[in-house]
């Protein structure tokens, strides 16, 4: 649900540069792509430190209101002039994106203890986490790109009507987080995380970083890299086609990024399969070499590509598969299964953030790429070749730097305990206030 709000403001922007030519200047475009990144920095670093120390139940409702609340304020931005209107939008959109990044320290963690409960769901862990996180978030962007399109078929390609689309497309992002929210405050509370939580007690950060810096820096650096290349290729996707084939309409240009961002689905499929079969870091590896190889295809052949358009959205696309099955299917298992619980929030927040900080600057490459150019072709090669040069050096930190961790989070509990008490460190194990003697009624809990 993140991944949709994230990405629908690029359609919107292709609206609102009809609408408001004169205040939707290039600083306040730029604001206005970064606003919900930074936010969700934000919301990453905090509720790391939220769903560790208060809970996962905890952390689970705060980012579903905030989320909520970012998202109605953004529809319903309003001010006595355009550009009031527009710092409305950017204040609003940080709200939302405070929110949407802490979802990630809350879903990653809860995600993976979830399926710690019995041998079965651990045993095809890395399928499930390619649904839950990789898919969902590849059909948040084509909603993103579906929604704007539908609502300009049934408005019209009428400029007064404009406004009415993007307000929609804004609004309509409501309906996932809340959708889930009841689930939420039912949620029940994880074994791993009742056993080994260590609930309002300083954290040992100069142990946790002795003995997991390799993890951090290996999980941080692909994440970074995976959505330096993914986020900008899929959420400029209706922009880059508009580009390539000037002549089609807004509502053409919309179409194409719909198609293109429908193949970010077969990824997760193939990426959640080969996760469980070769292991997180061969997959992940082999998924950036292929798209660097594919992207150093198109970047190299970029004019005679384009020159055939279907056969450049088809290439485009399968660049984008091939994302979605190396990294994109495995970045998230990767960075809360090589965590022990206690600080699985924590550390997945700080490895997350990084991962926005890669969009952040990757969406801002990617833009000045495309205004330096006046050759649009050559704009569109600089960008293929600089992507999947990234995603090579993706291929070799996965390689090289990540571990090969055991997907049995309760050993790498035990081993993380264990070295504690080596280094003289005494903790309380275990969430004391949550503990159900039953084991069955946890959704009473409350964290």
């Amino acid at each position: 649900m993140f991944n949709s709000n994230a990405a629908v403001i690029a359609n919107a922007q292709l609206l609102m540069t009809v609408i408001y030519p004169e205040s939707l200047t290039s600083a306040i475009y730029s604001r206005l792509s970064n606003a919900f990144m930074i936010g969700m920095i934000i919301g990453m670093l905090l509720f790391g430190g939220v769903v560790d120390q208060l809970g996962r139940k905890t952390g689970a409702v705060a980012t579903t209101v905030l989320l909520v609340l970012g998202i109605a304020l953004s529809a319903g931005s309003s001010g006595r002039t355009e550009t009031g209107m527009f710092w409305m939008l950017i204040i609003s959109r940080g709200i939302a994106g405070v929110g949407a990044g802490g979802e990630y320290p809350v879903s990653g963690a809860g995600a993976a203890e979830a399926t710690d409960e019995n041998q079965a769901y651990r045993k095809h862990r890395g399928f499930y986490f390619a649904m839950l996180a990789d898919l969902s978030a590849s059909l948040g962007y084509i909603w993103a790109a579906l929604v704007p399109l539908l609502l300009l078929l049934c408005v019209g390609q009428q400029v007064s009507k404009y406004e009415i689309v993007w307000r929609t497309s804004l609004a309509l992002g409501l309906i996932p987080p809340l959708s889930i929210f009841w689930f939420r405050i039912r949620m029940a509370i994880s074994t791993a995380y009742r056993k080994s939580a260590m609930r309002k007690q300083r954290v040992p950060y100069k142990l946790a970083f002795k003995r997991y810096w390799r993890a951090l820096l290996g999980c941080s650096a692909t994440w970074f890299t995976y959505n330096y290349v993914s986020v900008p290729f899929g959420i400029f996707a209706g922009t880059i086609t508009s580009r390539v084939n000037p002549s089609d309409s807004l509502i053409k240009s919309l179409g194409w990024g719909v198609v293109i961002n429908c193949f970010y689905i077969p990824g997760p499929f193939v990426g959640g399969y080969l996760s469980d079969k070769i292991g997180r870091r061969k997959t992940m590896a082999l998924g950036f070499a292929l798209q660097a190889l594919l992207g150093f295809v198109i970047g190299g052949a970029n004019q005679q590509i384009q020159k055939v358009f279907p056969l450049f959205i088809v290439l485009y696309g399968l660049f984008l598969t091939l994302g979605e099955v190396g990294p994109g299917s495995t970045v998230v298992l990767t960075a809360t299964e090589s965590f022990p619980t206690s600080i699985r929030g924590q550390m997945m927040g700080f490895v997350s953030a990084w991962s926005k900080a890669g969009a952040a600057i990757g969406t801002q490459v990617f833009s000045a790429i495309m205004s330096s150019w006046v050759d649009s072709a050559k704009a569109d090669q600089a960008a293929f070749l600089i992507g999947s040069s990234f995603a090579l050096v993706g291929a070799l930190i996965a390689w090289f730097v990540l571990p090969d961790m055991s997907t049995r989070l309760e050993d790498e509990d035990e081993a993380w305990k264990e070295y504690l008490a080596q280094n003289g460190w005494k903790a309380d194990w275990g969430d004391k206030v949550s503990q159900d003697p039953s084991g069955v009624k946890m959704d009473r809990i409350v964290s």
